[in-house]
């Protein structure tokens, strides 16, 4: 079994190093909607909670195919702000949440057909969440370096515009703020 395993990623390997020789790199940009769940959890006693769900936000990104395989990807994703209601030590409160996040992530891709392929990315990602209370009860704001990861399809019109779906995991469930996982539809432009 061990030897058929290793035949099989050996093959793998030598069909992918023929096909990045017949490809040229190409770099692409694009704009995708993002929807985040906004419901939060916020710490330390806090109850009766009320925030948004799910809110479509901006998502921008950019990078290289260097071949049919493997790229690299940069992006920026902001996840607005959103409104939330909460009761600590028996005092109501209310604010809202806001973030962003920067990454960048290798890009592993799997030509399905002509038309559309299945990619993976994994990297980092900086996560910027902030809390803003109206009474200040509990303002507080968090940056992290976190892992980034992704899964997506592709579809590509012609050869220089495609359309995304993809899921992305922006690091671990934060306390307050939009939740880690994100579902992205998109565009690019290759050139």
């Amino acid at each position: 079994m061990k030897r058929f395993l290793l035949a099989v990623i050996a093959s793998a390997a030598a069909m992918s190093a023929a096909q990045a020789q017949q490809d040229t790199p190409r770099a692409y940009v694009g704009v995708g909607v993002a929807s985040a769940d906004h419901q939060n959890s916020l710490p330390a006693g806090a109850t009766s909670v009320d925030a948004d769900g799910y809110k479509a936000s901006g998502k921008l990104f950019g990078g290289v195919d260097f071949n049919r395989n493997w790229g690299v990807e940069a992006g920026y994703t902001d996840f607005r702000s959103s409104g939330v209601n909460y009761s600590l030590g028996g005092v109501r409160a209310s604010g809202e949440t806001k973030g962003h996040s920067l990454y960048l992530a290798g890009k592993a891709s799997m030509p399905i057909n002509e038309q559309f392929l299945a990619y993976a990315k994994l990297g980092v990602a900086r996560n910027k969440n902030e809390l803003e209370t109206v009474n200040a009860v509990m303002n507080r704001s968090q940056t992290k370096t976190e892992a980034y990861g992704a899964l997506g399809l592709q579809y590509n019109i012609n050869q220089d515009v495609s359309l995304i779906a993809e899921y992305e995991r922006y690091g671990k469930t934060k306390d307050f703020g939009a939740k880690p996982n994100v579902w992205t539809i998109g565009a690019k432009y290759s050139f």
